[in-house]
C-alpha cells in the first residue's frame, strides 16, 4: 500500500472518532494531513462556543453532537447535554444546532426572531403548531463564525389538514404582544428577512395599526417592491398608475369595528413547508411577519 492510500485510511478512521480520541501523528506534507487540520480547526470554535454555552446556561457539559447533515451555507448537529431543559410536555431537550462562517446578524437573526414569534404565537392548548424553541443565537465569541440552538423536533410527514388549518387560524388570531417581538401591533417585522432567494423588506408601520397602514404596506412593501425586482416597466406602469390607486376599494368595508389587526403569518408556506411532529402539524422555514 503506498503513502497516499495510508494517508487516506488514516484520515477516514479519524474522522469517525471523538475528538477526545485523535493520537495520529502525520507527516506535515501530507495532503492528508493538511486537510484533517482544517476540518479540526473549523470544527473547534464551535465545539468551544457550545461547551462554554452549556456551561454558561447550566445544562452541564456537551455530552453527544452528531452531525446533522449540511447545506451550502451551513452544518447542522443535534446535540444533547448533560443537564438538560425541559420541554413543555416535561420531556429533556435535545438540540438542534445550525452553524456558519458567516456572521449571526446575516445568517440567523432572521429566522431566531420568526421561529421565537411563532412559538409565542401557537402555545395555545392542544390545537395548536409544533414550533422548535430558540435557546440560543449569536456570533462565536472567539473566531469568525455564528450559530444558532434551537429544540430538536422529531420532524414527520404531513399532518391532516384540518389539523393543520385549526392549528394556522390559532396562530394567525394570536395578539401582537411584546412577547411575539410586535409591542407596538404594527405591520412588519423586526428585521428584512426573504422569501425563497428574494429580499423581503419589512419596515414597521406606525404604531396601532390599522386598514390604511395595511394597504400601504402591502402597496409598498410586497406588490410594488415584487415589481420593482421584476424590472419591467409594462407591468409597473399598470400596477402605479391603474392597480395601486384602487387597491383601497378592496378593504372599504374593513374599518370601524372591521379593521384590520396585525397578524402573524409564516410568509412562505407550502407544501414542502410543512410537516408533523410529535402529534402535532409543524411548519418550517419562514419568511415571518405582521400582516394580514
Amino acid at each position: 500500500m503506498n503513502m497516499t492510500c495510508i494517508s487516506n485510511v488514516a484520515l477516514l478512521l479519524t474522522a469517525s472518532l471523538p475528538l477526545g480520541c485523535l493520537g495520529f501523528s502525520f507527516s506535515p506534507t501530507s495532503s492528508a494531513t493538511r486537510l484533517l487540520s482544517t476540518q479540526l480547526a473549523a470544527m473547534a470554535p464551535l465545539d468551544q462556543e457550545l461547551e462554554s454555552w452549556a456551561s454558561s446556561t447550566g445544562y452541564g457539559k456537551i455530552d453527544k453532537a452528531i452531525s446533522a447533515g449540511s447545506s451550502g451555507w451551513a452544518s447542522f448537529r443535534k446535540v444533547t447535554v448533560t443537564n438538560p431543559p425541559e420541554s413543555d410536555d416535561g420531556k429533556p431537550v435535545s438540540f438542534f444546532v445550525k452553524s456558519s462562517s458567516r456572521s449571526a446578524e446575516e445568517m440567523f437573526h432572521g429566522e431566531a426572531l420568526g421561529l421565537q414569534a411563532m412559538y409565542e404565537c401557537s402555545q395555545q392548548g392542544e390545537d395548536s403548531l409544533r414550533i422548535p424553541k430558540v435557546y440560543h443565537y449569536g456570533d462565536y465569541s472567539e473566531g469568525k463564525g455564528s450559530l444558532i440552538v434551537m429544540e430538536f423536533i422529531n420532524l414527520a410527514g404531513r399532518s391532516d389538514d384540518r389539523a393543520l388549518g385549526k392549528a394556522m387560524a390559532k396562530m394567525h388570531l394570536a395578539p401582537a404582544t411584546e412577547e411575539a417581538g410586535n409591542p407596538d401591533k404594527a405591520f412588519g417585522f423586526p428585521v428584512d428577512n426573504t422569501i425563497g432567494g428574494t429580499p423581503q423588506p419589512n419596515p414597521w408601520t406606525k404604531p396601532n395599526s390599522g386598514t390604511q397602514e395595511w394597504i400601504e404596506f402591502f402597496r409598498d412593501h410586497r406588490i410594488g417592491h415584487q415589481l420593482d425586482l421584476a424590472g419591467d416597466s409594462y407591468c409597473s406602469n399598470l400596477w402605479e398608475n391603474d392597480i395601486a390607486p384602487r387597491l383601497h376599494l378592496l378593504f372599504e368595508d374593513l374599518h370601524g369595528e372591521k379593521e384590520i389587526k396585525p397578524s402573524l403569518i409564516h410568509g412562505d408556506l407550502w407544501s414542502g413547508n410543512i410537516g408533523s411532529a410529535d402529534g402535532k402539524p409543524s411548519i418550517f422555514d419562514p419568511a415571518v411577519y405582521w400582516a394580514h
